[in-house]
């Protein structure tokens, strides 16, 4: 057994190595890379009192985005000229609520700011005013 345990160290140190280097995360790549050129940008909060156990799942021009739970956010970039944004819930049990759609004409270089929730069984997406400043 002795002259096998050397052996059976250096193994598990090398195991150990590939296992934790695999769990390497990469700091802020994608967070302080430059926003693309000639872009609009497009935030959208989910309200507090959403519900706990639902998602807002938001989508432009037909292609969902994200699924946002508790403390989310979206942050993404638009290419300028006319985008349809449509937020739904999820799960959406019956199919009673409605989803809400904004058409936004994105302008290079402004930032255009929503908050998503729930009105009278129909989603809504209000529009946060003072937000519409140059992203550059």
């Amino acid at each position: 057994m002795k002259k096998y345990y050397p052996i059976i160290c250096i193994l598990t140190l090398a195991f150990a190595g590939v296992i934790f280097s695999g769990c390497e995360t990469t700091g802020g790549g994608a967070a302080t890379a430059p926003p693309p050129p000639n872009s609009a940008r497009l935030l959208v909060n989910r309200v507090a009192n959403f519900g706990s156990d639902l998602s807002l799942v938001l989508s432009v021009d037909g292609k969902d985005v994200g699924s946002f739970t508790e403390g989310r956010s979206y942050s993404g970039y638009l290419s300028p000229g006319q985008h349809v944004i449509v937020a739904r819930v999820d799960p959406n049990i019956g199919g009673g609520t409605k989803p809400a759609r904004k058409t936004v004409n994105a302008k290079a270089g402004q930032t255009y700011s929503y908050t998503a929730g729930q009105s009278g069984g129909n989603m809504t997406l209000v529009t946060n005013r003072g937000q519409s400043v140059p992203v550059y």
